[in-house]
């Protein structure tokens, strides 16, 4: 075969950009001399993070359109929608790829319709139990559409269906950090159990105020925490938390962690006993390979409440534990100090979600992707 050149669409989240750099990394260990172009949306995320991986990536002017339908601003976007195309098929005809892969997100939608329209096959990649609407608008059209979900017959054909899983930063699974190495990195004891708080990197203010509004239980519980705030909300939350410690003399700074941002992910998830997360695709694809007990609390401000979804996927099996977003700030804490301190609740958790694991997720797909051209 001659060399392959693969286009990569989509991004708009850290959801859809770390499969789709994973992907294009599993092509190039397989083919090497593999030509890899990205499309993404303009002033969105993927514009950085794939540079910052190594690969080229061409921007549109693509963005969603405002609820409801019929506001005059939607004039502007379905013009910046026509004009997107066309410049996709312009990078298409110049690049000329065999073979185009859309991961979700607002650019897939331009660039796989133009590939669809100038006969190049089409491989999508759907990340959550919900298909987003892009995927859903290409799926006819798709000559493969990988799944991380059972059950997907219902928005895509299902003879063109693969269960693969959702690839996952490769960090993770290398890492062979031990729980007390990754406990000291964080300045924590290896005597204590401990809960990481993860909200996404821009932060999840329910979670957030859900540990706010526990600091006495959180401080008499003898349990440790990391917490990422997100960068958002950090300035505020290391305000009302310094209030806290200012009010009641107390060991709160010592056991609780309050980072913005966890650079090393890999670390944190092994020197938790449990998590407590939203519950977009990638994270609980993470948690499901690397056997992490978790409480998801799904954001609320997501498409189609897909989050909810993701997660009933999980509770349904034994493989997690939910927490409505409306009901978080009471609950949230008080199941967590309850749950961490059940060692066979943890143990069958962890036990349930291993199962659910799909493996060589990023590999499978890039072979797939292969076998089209």
């Amino acid at each position: 075969m001659k060399e392959p050149r693969i286009i990569i669409s989509g991004g708009g989240t850290g959801g859809h950009i770390f499969p789709a750099v994973s992907i294009a990394n599993a092509i190039r260990e397989l083919r090497p001399d593999a030509k890899i172009l990205f499309v993404g949306a303009e002033g969105r995320m993927e514009m950085q993070r794939v540079p910052q991986a190594g690969y080229e990536i061409k921007g549109l002017p693509i963005r969603g359109f405002y609820r409801p339908l019929w506001k005059p601003q939607n004039i502007g976007v379905a013009l910046d929608y026509l004009k997107s195309k066309r410049m996709a098929k312009q990078i298409l005809r110049e690049f000329q790829p065999q073979v185009a892969v859309g991961v979700g997100g607002y650019a897939s939608s331009a660039a796989l319709g133009a590939a669809n329209s100038l006969g190049i096959p089409t491989l999508i990649q759907e990340q959550n139990s919900y298909a987003g609407l892009a995927n859903k608008q290409l799926a006819d059209k798709a000559a493969k559409i990988c799944v991380a979900y059972e059950g997907m017959e219902r928005f895509f054909p299902a003879d063109r269906i693969l269960l693969t899983g959702n690839p996952v930063r490769q960090s993770l699974l290398d890492a062979k950090v031990t729980r007390e190495e990754a406990l000291k990195a964080f300045g924590l004891s290896a005597e204590r159990k401990t809960i990481l708080l993860v909200g996404g990197s821009l932060g999840a203010r329910t979670i957030n105020e859900s540990v706010l509004a526990h600091l006495n239980e959180i401080d008499a519980s003898g349990l440790q925490f990391i917490w990422q705030t997100g960068k958002y909300y950090q300035e505020e939350m290391k305000r009302r938390l310094n209030e806290y410690v200012a009010a009641h003399p107390s060991q709160l700074s010592t056991h609780l962690i309050a980072t913005d941002f966890i650079a090393d992910m890999a670390a944190a998830y092994r020197a938790a006993d449990l998590v407590i997360s939203r519950a977009g695709a990638s994270s609980i694809s993470e948690f499901c390979l690397i056997g992490k007990p978790v409480i998801l609390v799904p954001s609320p401000n997501v498409a189609e409440d897909h989050q909810t979804k993701n997660a009933m996927a999980l509770v349904n099996r034994g493989a997690a534990l939910y927490v409505k977003d409306a009901e978080a700030r009471e609950k949230l804490i008080p199941l967590a100090i309850q749950t961490v301190a059940d060692q066979a609740r943890l143990d069958s958790l962890s036990k349930n979600v291993l199962k659910m694991a799909l493996p060589d997720s990023a590999k499978i797909i890039a072979q797939e992707v292969l076998k089209l051209i």
